[in-house]
C-alpha cells in the first residue's frame, strides 16, 4: 500500500512539474540578443517607417515570415500572408456645399467654410434635420434620433459628445468614447436613413469654429501625399457623403452661434435630445474622390495543437508591425535632418516580442493542446485596419478563437512596470496574467483601460473574444522621429515576451476557456 501511495505521489509530482518543464524549455529560447537582432532590422532607416502600404512594409513582412518559417511555424493555406485590400482616397476636383433658402443660394468655400471627410462620396440634395450629437446609445438611454424622421434627408450634428468636459459623464468621462468619432456619426446617420451628413464644431466647448474634416494634401499644401487615407475595400459600401462645416454655416442655418450654443447646453444639462427639422432650407452636398486600390499583408504563422478535442480551438498572439512612415523635410519646411519615424517601440518592440514567443513555441519539441496563430498586423496606425480585416475575414472561425493576447509598445519606461489593458473585459484573463506575473515580477498598472480602443485587441473584443493587452506606456518619442532602437530596453522586451509566453502556454494547455465579463463585448 505504501509503494502504491508513493507511486501516486511520484506521478502527481511528475505531472505537475511536466508543465513547468515544458514551459521552461520555451522560456529558455527567449533572449534579448535575438530581440536586438530582429528589432535592429525592423526599425532600421532602410524600412522608412513601415507605412501601410509601402514597399518597405512588404520587406518587413517578408522578414517576419522568414523568421516564422525558421522558428518552425507553419503557413496557413500554403502562405504566411493574409492579403488585405485597401482603397487609397484622394480628394477629387468637384466638391460643393450649397444652402438654398427662399430662392437664394449660398455657396460655401472648400477649405475655409467646409472640408469633406474621407467616408462616402456622391451628390445629394434634400431638407435638413438637426440631430443633436448624432448619437444612439441605448446603454445610456440616449438617442438623438428618437422621435425624428431623417429618411431621405441630410442631418446636421455636433462634433464630440454630451458633457465633453465632465469627468462624471456617462460617455466615458472626459475621455472620448466611440460615440464621438466622426465615422460612428456617419454610420449612425446612414442606418437611420439619412442621405448625407454635416458635422459642426461644438460652440459650447470650443472657441475656434473652423471645420476640420480630413486633412487633405490638396487643401493643406504642406502635407505629403503619404498622408492620404486608406480604407478597407470591403467597407466602402453604405457610406454617405460627409463634410464638416464651420462658423459661416452655423450662422446661416441657426441665425447665430449663440443659438446653437444654447441648444447644445440644453442637451448637455438634460441628456435629452433636442432634434428638429430646419424649415425652409435645403442643402446640396457633393463630395468626389479619386480612388486607388492598394494592398498590404497580415503575416501569419501557425502552430497546430495536439489534443484531438482542443486542437480546433485557436489562441491568437498579435502585434502590429506597421508604423507611420517618413516625411520629406523639404515638403513641410522642417529643419529636421532625421525624417524617418522608425517606430522602434511603436511597434517593432511588440513585433519582436511576439516573434520571440513564436520561437519559444515553434522550436519546442512538445506542442500545446490548442492551436496558436501568431499574427503581425498591418494598418494599425491607420485605424486598426489589419486586425479589423482579420476578424471580419478570419482564417479560423472567430467562434473557435479562445483568446487574443496583444503586444504593443513594450520596450520603454521602467523595466519593472507594465500596463495591463483589457482586464475589465475578462476577469479570467486578468487573473491569468496576474498569476503568471508572479514568476516575472512586473508591477502592473491598471489605469490604461481608456486606451483600450487604440490597439488591435479591440477588434477581437468587438467579436466577443476575451483579450489582454501588454503595454509599457507612452513617452516623449511617441510618433516622433526619436523613437529609435538605441532607446529600447531589450531586457524589458524579453521580460514581457516571457510573461506573454507563460500566459499563452496556460491558455493553450488548459481545458477551460476564459470568459468575457457579463455585458463586456466591445463596440
Amino acid at each position: 500500500m505504501k509503494k502504491v501511495f508513493l507511486f501516486i505521489i511520484a506521478v502527481f509530482i511528475i505531472g505537475c512539474s511536466s508543465g513547468e518543464i515544458g514551459m521552461d524549455a520555451g522560456l529558455s529560447r527567449i533572449s534579448s540578443e535575438s530581440i536586438f537582432e530582429n528589432i535592429k532590422f525592423l526599425a532600421s532607416d532602410s524600412l522608412k517607417g513601415r507605412n501601410t502600404p509601402s514597399p518597405e512594409l512588404d520587406v518587413a513582412g517578408e522578414f517576419i515570415a522568414q523568421r516564422f518559417k525558421q522558428y518552425g511555424l507553419k503557413p496557413v493555406n500554403g502562405s504566411y500572408f493574409q492579403k488585405v485590400e485597401f482603397v487609397k482616397v484622394d480628394l477629387g476636383d468637384e466638391n460643393h456645399l450649397v444652402l438654398s433658402r427662399n430662392g437664394e443660394s449660398i455657396n460655401f468655400e472648400i477649405g475655409v467654410d467646409f472640408i469633406p471627410y474621407n467616408f462616402g462620396e456622391g451628390e445629394v440634395e434634400g431638407e435638413i434635420v438637426f440631430a443633436g450629437y448624432g448619437i444612439t446609445a441605448k446603454e445610456y438611454g440616449y438617442d438623438d434620433y428618437e422621435d425624428i424622421d431623417v429618411k431621405g434627408k441630410i442631418v446636421v450634428v455636433l462634433r464630440d459628445e454630451p458633457q465633453e468636459n465632465d469627468s462624471a459623464s456617462k460617455f466615458n468621462g472626459i475621455r472620448p468614447s466611440r460615440y464621438s468619432f466622426p465615422r460612428y456619426k456617419v454610420q449612425n446617420a446612414f442606418e437611420h436613413g439619412a442621405i448625407g451628413i454635416i458635422i459642426l464644431p461644438d460652440p459650447l466647448n470650443h472657441l475656434i469654429l473652423k471645420p476640420r474634416g480630413y486633412a487633405w494634401p490638396k487643401i493643406f499644401k504642406n502635407l505629403p501625399r503619404a498622408s492620404l487615407p486608406i480604407q478597407l475595400a470591403y467597407m466602402q459600401r453604405g457610406l454617405i457623403p460627409a463634410v464638416e462645416a464651420g462658423e459661416k454655416f452655423i450662422k446661416e442655418v441657426f441665425g447665430g452661434v449663440q443659438v446653437l450654443k444654447d441648444i447644445q447646453k440644453a442637451i448637455d444639462e438634460s441628456l435629452k435630445p433636442r432634434s428638429f427639422k430646419i424649415e425652409n432650407v435645403k442643402i446640396k452636398i457633393k463630395v468626389s474622390f479619386v480612388k486607388e486600390n492598394v494592398y498590404a499583408n497580415n503575416v501569419v504563422g501557425f502552430i497546430e495543437g495536439t489534443d484531438k478535442k482542443l486542437k480546433d480551438e485557436i489562441i491568437v498572439v498579435g502585434a502590429h508591425y506597421d508604423h507611420v512612415g517618413y516625411f520629406s523635410p523639404s515638403t513641410i519646411g522642417s529643419s529636421e535632418t532625421d525624417s524617418i519615424y522608425n517606430g522602434a517601440d511603436d511597434n517593432a518592440s511588440g513585433t519582436v516580442g511576439m516573434m520571440e514567443v513564436a520561437k519559444a513555441f515553434g522550436l519546442s519539441k512538445s506542442k500545446p493542446k490548442r492551436s496558436i496563430l501568431f499574427i503581425a498586423f498591418c494598418g494599425e496606425e491607420k485605424g486598426l485596419l489589419g486586425s479589423r480585416y482579420y476578424v471580419d475575414n478570419p482564417i479560423f472561425p472567430i467562434e473557435k478563437t479562445v483568446a487574443m493576447v496583444n503586444l504593443d509598445m513594450i520596450g520603454r519606461n521602467s523595466i519593472d512596470s507594465l500596463i495591463l489593458i483589457g482586464w475589465s473585459y475578462s476577469e479570467d484573463m486578468k487573473r491569468l496574467a496576474e498569476e503568471e506575473n508572479k514568476a516575472i515580477g512586473f508591477k502592473f498598472s491598471y489605469d490604461g483601460e481608456k486606451d483600450f480602443p487604440r490597439s488591435d485587441q479591440a477588434s477581437f473584443a468587438r467579436k466577443g473574444v476575451p483579450v489582454i493587452f501588454f503595454h509599457s506606456g507612452e513617452h516623449e518619442d511617441y510618433h516622433k522621429v526619436g523613437d529609435e532602437v538605441d532607446k529600447i530596453n531589450f531586457s524589458k522586451i524579453e521580460k514581457v515576451a516571457k510573461l506573454c509566453y507563460r500566459v499563452v502556454y496556460r491558455l493553450a494547455n488548459s481545458e477551460i476557456r476564459p470568459k468575457l465579463n457579463e455585458g463586456k463585448v466591445a463596440d
